[in-house]
C-alpha cells in the first residue's frame, strides 16, 4: 500500500489547540481537537484509495490555519471558501455538502437536514454522516440540533459545540447578521 503525504499544522484556539491536516494541494482533509488527533490519523489511513498518511509538519498549509484563526477572532466568512477534499461515501458527501449550506449563526435539526438532501426518513443515516465529518468547524456538524432545539452529540463534546453557536451568534449579532432563522433554533439546552 503506498503512503500518501499530508500536510499538519496546529492552531491554539479559545477551545484548545486544534490541529489541521491539508494535502499538498492545501485542501482541508481533516480538523480536530488536538486531543483527538489519533483519530484523525486513523482516518486518514482508511480513507479510501488513500493508502497510508504520512504526516509532515507545516505552517498555514495553503492559508488554512490563518483562515481558521481570523474565523475565531470573528471573522466568520473567513473559512467559507476553504477548499475540502474530506474522503467519506456519496451518502456522506451529500450530507457535507448541505452542512456547508447551513449559514453561519443558524441551526438546523437532523430531520430538516434530510428533508434538505431529499432523504426525509434519513434522519439517523444523516446523524451518523454529521458524526463521521472530518472537518468540523468548516464543514459546521455543530450547527445541527435536535428537532427541539436542545444540543446534541458532538465530537469535540456539547461545551464546544455552545461556544462555537454562541461565537456565531455574537460575531455575526457585531456586524449586523440575522439572527437564527432555521426550521429549528437554538435554545442553548442540553
Amino acid at each position: 500500500m503506498k503512503t500518501v503525504s499530508f500536510l499538519l499544522d496546529h492552531l491554539e484556539t479559545p477551545l484548545g489547540r486544534i490541529a489541521l491536516v491539508a494535502d499538498e494541494d492545501g485542501r482541508l482533509r481533516a480538523l480536530g481537537f488536538a486531543a483527538g488527533h489519533p483519530r484523525m490519523h486513523r482516518q486518514l489511513r482508511r480513507a479510501p484509495r488513500e493508502g497510508n498518511a504520512a504526516l509532515t509538519p507545516a505552517s498555514n498549509p495553503g492559508g488554512l490555519t490563518a483562515a481558521l484563526g481570523a474565523y475565531f477572532d470573528g471573522d466568520l466568512t473567513a473559512i467559507d471558501g476553504l477548499p475540502v477534499a474530506a474522503s467519506g461515501t456519496e451518502f456522506q458527501q451529500t450530507v457535507w455538502r448541505a452542512l456547508r449550506e447551513i449559514p453561519c449563526g443558524q441551526t438546523c435539526s437532523y430531520g430538516e437536514l434530510a428533508r434538505r438532501i431529499g432523504r426525509p426518513a434519513a434522519v439517523r443515516a444523516v446523524g451518523l454522516a454529521n458524526g463521521a465529518n472530518p472537518v468540523g468547524i468548516v464543514v459546521p456538524c455543530h450547527r445541527v440540533i435536535g428537532s427541539d432545539g436542545t444540543l446534541t452529540g458532538y465530537g469535540g463534546g456539547i461545551e464546544r459545540k455552545r461556544w462555537l453557536l454562541e461565537h456565531e451568534q455574537r460575531a455575526g449579532a457585531s456586524i449586523g447578521a440575522p439572527r437564527l432563522s432555521c426550521a429549528a433554533s437554538f435554545s442553548g439546552r442540553v
